[in-house]
C-alpha cells in the first residue's frame, strides 16, 4: 500500500511535566519503526499524539505530508492495537474483525470477504466463531491485529501489544508480527520497553529518554555503537566500568585506567571527558585461565585483568558468568555452551580479556542510575 509516511515536527506535550520534548522524526512508508524506552520516557504519549488521542502542546503531526495535528482520530488513516486488545467480549472473532467495516456501511458480501481474508492472514480462520473468552492471549492478539488491519490503515500503531503474553509466546509472535508487516507492506510504529522486541523486529528504532530521542538508527548500529552510557545500558546487557582517560590516540582510540590497570580502547574516546565509562558487551568478554604459576600476572598481551568467578547462571545455550575484577569492579560474561571448555565454579581465579576493539569509552550515566527514567504521567506518558 502506498503512503504511510509519518513526520513529527518539533512535537511537544506537557501535562504537569513535559512528557514529549520537541521531537523531530520521520518514519518512512512501509517501515517497521520502534520507540524504545523505560516507563515515563514519553513513547506512549508520542503514539497517542500520532493517533489523535492527545493534542500536542506545540508542534505538528504530518501523515503523507498532510497536517493531521488538529484532525480528530476517526479522520486519520491510522489504527491502533493496544496492549489490552480491547476486543468486544460479546462478539466472536469474526464479528470483532467486522465491527469497523459495518460502521462504514460496507455491504455484507464485501465484509465477509475482507474478514475471511484477514482471519486467514493471521491464522485464525478455524477460530472465527469463538468469543474472546474462549481464545488464548496470543489468539486474542491476532484478532486485534486483524480488526485493525481490515480497515486498510496507512499506519498501524502498536502500543506494547505483546506485553501481556508469556515470554515464550512473545518470542514466537514477534517473529510472526514482523513477517505480517512485510506481507501487508504498511507502516508499523511500535512502542515497547522490551529491548529484544525492538532489536528483533525493527528496521529502525529510536531510544527515548525524558521525552526526547537520544539515539536513532538501525538495531545493529545502536547496539554496537551506542551514543552514550544510557543507550548502552538500556539496549541489551552492558558492562559499565568507571575509568579515567589518561591518553588520547588517533581517531577515537585512547588509553584508560581501571584501578591499577591500563586498557586500550579503540572506540569512542575522542570527545569524552577525562572521567568516563568503558563499555563492553558480555558476549565480547573473554575468560582465560589464570597464570599457571599461581600469580596474578596476566597472560601475554594487553587488556588482561585478573578476576574471580562469583556466580554462574545456566541459560541453556549459554552461561552467564558473574565476575569480580581485581580493581573491585563487577563484570559479566556470556559463555556459549559449545562443549568442553574451561572448568569454572564459584571462586575460580581467571584472567579476563577485554579486547580493545570491543571496548568503547562513553560519557553519561547508565539507565539504571538515571533519576529521569521515572514515570512522568503513569497513564499517559509511558
Amino acid at each position: 500500500m502506498a503512503g504511510g509516511q509519518v513526520e513529527l515536527v518539533s512535537l511537544s506535550k506537557r501535562f504537569a511535566e513535559l512528557a514529549v520534548d520537541n521531537i523531530d522524526l520521520v518514519v518512512s512508508s512501509g517501515e517497521f519503526f520502534s520507540l524504545l524506552g523505560p516507563s515515563g520516557c514519553g513513547k506512549t504519549t508520542t503514539l497517542r499524539l500520532i493517533a489523535g488521542f492527545e493534542e500536542p502542546t506545540s508542534g505538528r503531526v504530518l501523515l503523507d505530508g498532510a497536517d493531521m495535528t488538529s484532525v480528530p482520530p476517526n479522520r486519520r488513516n491510522v489504527n491502533t492495537v493496544f496492549q489490552s486488545y480491547a476486543l468486544f467480549p460479546f462478539l466472536d472473532a469474526a464479528e470483532n474483525v467486522a465491527f469497523g467495516l459495518r460502521n462504514r456501511g460496507i455491504d455484507r458480501a464485501q465484509i465477509r470477504r475482507k474478514v475471511g481474508d484477514m482471519l486467514d492472514l493471521v491464522h485464525m480462520t478455524a477460530y472465527a466463531r469463538r468469543r474472546p473468552g474462549q481464545l488464548s492471549g496470543g489468539q486474542q492478539q491476532r484478532v486485534a491485529l486483524a480488526r485493525a488491519l481490515v480497515l486498510d490503515p496507512a499506519v498501524l500503531l502498536l502500543d506494547e501489544p505483546l506485553g501481556a503474553l508469556d515470554a515464550k509466546l512473545r518470542r514466537s509472535l514477534k517473529v510472526e508480527l514482523k513477517a505480517l508487516q512485510e506481507r501487508v507492506g504498511i507502516t508499523f510504529l511500535y512502542v515497547t520497553h522490551d529491548q529484544e522486541e525492538a532489536l528483533t523486529m525493527s528496521d529502525r528504532l529510536a531510544v527515548m529518554r525524558a521525552g526526547r530521542i537520544v539515539q536513532m538508527g538501525d538495531p545493529r548500529a545502536i547496539y554496537e555503537e551506542p551514543a552514550d552510557t544510557y543507550v548502552a545500558d538500556f539496549l541489551g546487557a552492558s558492562n559499565l566500568m568507571e575509568v579515567s582517560v589518561i591518553e588520547r590516540g588517533p581517531g577515537s582510540r585512547c588509553k584508560v585506567r581501571l584501578g591499577e590497570f591500563v586498557l586500550d580502547a579503540d572506540l569512542g574516546g575522542a570527545d569524552v571527558p577525562d572521567q568516563a565509562h568503558a563499555v563492553i558487551r558480555p558476549e565480547r568478554v573473554r575468560i582465560e585461565p589464570f597464570a599457571s604459576d599461581g600469580t596474578a600476572t596476566p597472560a601475554p598481551g594487553p587488556n588482561r585483568v585478573p578476576a574471580m568467578v562469583e556466580r554462574l547462571v545456566y541459560l541453556g545455550a549459554g552461561t552467564q558468568v558473574m565476575l569480580r575484577l581485581a580493581p573491585g569492579v563487577a563484570l559479566q560474561a556470556l559463555v556459549q555452551n559449545e562443549g568442553p571448555g574451561m572448568s569454572l565454579s564459584q571462586g575460580t581465579p581467571v584472567h579476563v580479556h577485554l579486547a580493545s576493539e570491543a571496548l568503547r569509552v562513553l560519557a553519561g550515566r547508565g539507565a539504571a542510575d538515571d533519576a529521569e527514567a521515572t514515570e512522568i504521567q503513569p497513564m499517559l506518558a509511558g
